[in-house]
């Protein structure tokens, strides 16, 4: 994201205030783009939100992004780390978000903006809103990514996404939230407002459901990395749910 290199997220990020489908604006928070997002969403069909497993041992993981990245369309991998110190952290996202980078992905952290800039990442993930939020969007806003999730109530998504947040995850890796209750988040955030929304897939059986909801994107985390046929089959799998039906292009 940073200096001349592109990245391919197609994430309509509005370019004013936060917009919603019917064209009414909030008269709220101003939305202002970083310079390098595209513009366009997915015509076709959502894209893979790679979540790590908190990672300790970053050295399988370059060959686990290069087999991930031709198996399936991977728009963004979330790197969590469970290093004890900075400087640890640090080494890991060094490490790997290269890897990531030079295939035109994007590469975020979870949490902490100024990690993210030390580590030359792509943004960062955000759980919760407030002040921490707000907080990361000053800091690495324009010319970051900076997404907001673990958001309890509709009231909340609709708060981060009129602070600014470029993306809203219903959703996540902790298990918290029902299935059937992010489904129900994802069709009516998807129906409404523009900025793009994320829905967490525990299982690969569940993307289905988050496809036909209107997800922009499908976040996987252990349904890929604890597969236990490997990565690469569980996003090949992926694909094949993500991919758009005969009725959906009619």
């Amino acid at each position: 994201m940073r200096g001349t290199r592109q990245v391919d997220l197609r994430w309509n990020i509005v370019d004013a205030n936060f917009v919603h489908k019917s064209g009414a604006k909030s008269n709220k928070n101003d939305h202002e783009t970083p310079p390098e997002l595209p513009h366009a969403m997915p015509k076709d069909a959502p894209r893979v939100y790679l979540i790590t497993p908190p990672i300790a041992d970053f050295t399988p993981y370059p060959l686990l992004f290069e087999t991930a990245m031709a198996a399936c369309d991977v728009a963004c991998v979330l790197l969590r780390t469970s290093a004890d110190d900075d400087g640890a952290k640090e080494r890991i996202v060094r490490a790997l978000a290269p890897m990531v980078q030079r295939h035109g992905v994007a590469c975020l952290v979870a949490d902490d903006p100024q990690w993210a800039v030390r580590a030359n990442a792509d943004g960062v993930h955000i759980d919760g809103g407030g002040e921490r939020l707000q907080s990361a969007l000053r800091t690495l806003r324009p010319g970051h990514i900076v997404g907001a999730g673990e958001l309890p109530t509709r009231d909340a998504a609709m708060t981060a996404g009129e602070a600014g947040a470029d993306y809203v995850m219903f959703g996540g890796p902790s298990g918290a939230v029902p299935h059937a209750a992010i489904v129900e988040r994802v069709a009516w955030w998807a129906e409404i407002f523009n900025v793009p929304c994320v829905g967490y897939a525990r299982e690969l059986a569940l993307i289905g459901d988050l496809v036909r909801a209107g997800s922009d994107f499908i976040a996987l985390g252990d349904a890929v990395f604890a597969d236990p046929r490997g990565a690469a089959a569980a996003l090949c799998d992926a694909a094949r749910l993500m991919a758009p039906t005969p009725e959906a292009t009619e």
